[in-house]
């Protein structure tokens, strides 16, 4: 089967730096920081007290005020941002054939939040009183079914729940089902919400999140200091089209996707593999599914989530992987800014690196103060750059050693 090129027309997101695609953006470029205490439960006795929550999203404001209360908040968050990414898109969908328009969206949790509250509830009234809702609401596919009912998107619908991967691989799932010819059109992404009690404290008991109060000195990729991530929520969602299918309605195009790599670590059920081996194998895959030499690459949306064992593990990946060209390419967290969103971190970071080669700017790895010998690439420390490279990688690693890489491609066109 002949393999067509994929290009991304329209971008949404909903993160802990800003509702919009706009408001994001204009919060990355300026180096502002999502983090701060935690509010949505009180976090009196708890070692963890901050976390990088969306601020002032109402939900009533793009969703049937009837239908969102159905809804969990990481499915909130996903059709809130797919509505952006639609508008933005500028797709008709009166005259596009919905059966060739699929959804992936990821989500690692799903709706804990939910579970919790509604385990509470039972606990206390007994547990056929809770709500009829409690299933759909929680179950982890149901973003991407709840997008793909909003516009009737009759396509593939499907959820990776591969981890911290997870996003990046809905975008990468979704670019191979249009590129060989399943689809034509495709929403994909990844969305998460799940600081709650037992989120934070299951990830507290195991030493993965930080403990600093400071948010300036919370999520610190690749700083000698960091001690470990910071809990973010949020989603961010892509509109994947078939290039001959968006000239022919005259779409505004963000980048071009080239490749996609997706492997497993089999090493270890939280620990990356040494020497990031299955990270540095994943990026072999996705540049070779491109047809893209390592020297061609400027600029990585590193996973990047401020643990120790990542950072080292991920920035010696790099090296295996690019070589001397390594030290030349630039490299950044932006994690920094917005946490670190799990299943949604990809979708994101997705959006994020599109914009990167659209825009013509690198965003930094914000709060890098304290220098890590043992970590020595262009981190792009502090302030984003006004820079314009030609590809560009999105990688990201999660728990159960999944692994997965997109390569994108600044459009010319």
């Amino acid at each position: 089967m002949e393999k067509r090129r994929v290009v991304i027309t329209g971008l949404g997101t909903v993160n802990p730096t800003g509702n919009t695609v706009a408001e994001s953006w204009a919060a990355i470029k300026a180096g502002r920081c999502g983090i701060a205490p935690i509010t949505h439960f009180d976090t009196t006795g708890s070692r963890v007290t901050l976390a990088a929550e969306v601020k002032g999203f109402d939900p009533a404001a793009r969703i049937d005020k009837r239908e969102a209360r159905k809804m969990a908040r990481f499915t909130q968050f996903a059709v809130a941002a797919a509505r952006e990414a639609m508008e933005d898109s500028g797709i008709d969908l009166e005259e596009t054939d919905r059966s060739r328009f699929g959804t992936i969206i990821s989500s690692g949790i799903g709706g804990l939040p939910t579970i919790e509250e509604e385990h509470t509830k039972g606990e206390q009234k007994g547990f056929d009183r809770v709500s009829p809702y409690f299933v759909p609401m929680s179950i982890g596919n149901m973003a991407a079914g709840q997008v793909a009912i909003r516009f009737g998107l009759k396509g593939i619908c499907s959820c990776p729940t591969t981890a911290c991967a997870g996003g990046t691989n809905a975008i990468g799932d979704a670019f191979h089902r249009v590129r060989d010819g399943y689809e034509d059109l495709m929403l994909c992404g990844g969305t998460e919400s799940c600081i709650s009690p037992l989120g934070v404290g299951g990830f507290t008991s195991m030493k993965a999140l930080s403990t600093a109060t400071d948010p300036a000195r919370a999520s610190i990729p690749f700083d000698a200091e960091r001690g470990g991530f910071v809990m973010g929520e949020g989603c961010g969602v892509l509109i994947l089209e078939e290039l001959g299918h968006a000239q022919a309605r005259g779409a505004k195009i963000y980048a071009e996707i080239v490749g996609y790599g997706s492997n497993c670590d089999a090493y270890h059920f939280t620990a990356p593999a040494p020497g990031g081996a299955g990270g540095a194998a994943c990026m072999e895959l996705a540049l070779a599914d491109g047809g893209v030499a390592p020297q061609q690459i400027g600029y990585i949306n590193a996973h990047g989530t401020s643990t120790h064992l990542n950072d080292s593990c991920e920035t010696a990946a790099i090296k295996s992987v690019f070589g001397t060209h390594a030290h030349k390419l630039a490299v950044s967290s932006t994690k920094s800014m917005t946490g670190h969103l799990l299943g949604g971190a990809g979708g994101v970071e997705g959006v994020f690196t599109a914009l990167a080669l659209y825009d013509g700017f690198l965003p930094a790895t914000l709060n890098l103060r304290v220098p890590d010998p043992e970590l020595d690439l262009d981190y792009i420390p502090n302030e984003g750059r006004a820079v314009q490279v030609d590809y560009a990688m999105s990688d990201s690693l999660g728990f159960g050693g999944h692994n997965a890489c997109i390569v994108l491609k600044r459009w010319e066109g």
